[in-house]
């Protein structure tokens, strides 16, 4: 018998989440110089959630297409 798509837990989340716990909280105004030691941990202020970006990958110029490009600049 197999597993339900919704129990498995391969991936995990694969999407960024757009709420922090409150130590990670803590660690983002740590890292802007927006915490003061000895502060109360409640009511913290609000702190934006970068996503990650994957970037593009580039295309690989063919030996042609590189070698039409070197003599272009040369002309």
């Amino acid at each position: 018998m197999t597993i339900d798509k919704t129990l498995r837990r391969k991936g995990r989340l694969a999407r960024s989440r757009n709420v922090l716990k409150r130590a990670e909280r803590i660690d983002t105004l740590e890292k802007d110089d927006r915490w003061v030691d000895g502060q109360s941990p409640f009511g913290l202020p609000k702190v934006r959630v970068l996503k990650a970006a994957t970037g593009k990958k580039k295309k690989k110029k063919t030996k042609e297409e590189g070698d039409e490009d070197d003599t272009a600049k040369e002309e």
